[in-house]
């Protein structure tokens, strides 16, 4: 059986989000007149269409899971907009950035206005955050001492923590790890993406503490 092929001239038309709202609008707080005027196109789910920022912002505040996420930045890492826009999917309570504050944020897709991040020069810095918040530290990165995370138990409350895009965890950060996890690889390549990584590892956590949305 031959399948039609799709009508790419369609798909090229087809426009994200909605228009303008129908009058009278809805009496809701949580809605931005800007954009119930003039429609809402932003990268959101459907159920936060009109909402305004601050509306987004509070109703995830609200549903946050208790894992967070860090990357080390000291060569300007591109893959820091990829580790934003995953940690708003699975819905990390917040991102640290350690070391240089300016990133690449064409890679979070504007995720970043709707997830927090909290910046750290140094990893001495990152260190004092974590002591106060009691919080374990996990590392992903493929060194020799790692363990497989596909067999790994994570914490309920954790970081997890990545390297840059080819020196992976520094050192210093690896002696705050309580643990360190890889990721099974079974071609040719040294190393997985950064940005990609994160994505497996936040959906690891998700998979043992988070049942599956309705």
């Amino acid at each position: 059986m031959t399948l039609p092929a799709p009508n790419l001239s369609l798909m090229a038309d087809r426009e994200v989000g909605v228009g303008p709202h129908p009058e009278p609008w809805p009496d809701d707080p949580r809605l931005d007149p800007d954009l119930l005027a003039e429609g809402d196109r932003r990268n959101v789910l459907d159920r936060y269409r009109y909402w305004s920022r601050e509306a987004i912002i509070a109703d995830l505040d609200e549903r946050r899971h208790s894992f967070q996420v860090a990357i080390e930045n000291w060569q300007h890492d591109f893959n820091i907009g990829t580790v934003v826009r995953n940690a708003n999917a699975f819905l990390a309570a917040e991102v640290h950035i350690v070391g240089r504050r300016r990133w690449n944020r064409r890679g979070a897709m504007v995720t970043d206005r709707y997830q927090h991040v909290r910046h750290h020069p140094s990893v001495a810095e990152f260190a004092e955050w974590v002591n106060s918040a009691q919080i374990e530290v996990i590392g992903i990165d493929i060194i020799p001492e790692a363990r497989p995370l596909e067999t790994a138990s994570l914490p309920a409350r954790c970081v997890l923590v990545f390297g840059q895009e080819g020196p992976g965890l520094s050192a210093e950060m690896l002696n705050h790890c309580t643990a360190v996890y890889s990721i099974a690889q079974f071609g040719s390549t040294r190393s997985i993406n950064a940005g990609v990584a994160s994505g497996i590892a936040m959906h690891t956590w998700i998979r043992q503490h988070v049942m599956p949305p309705d």
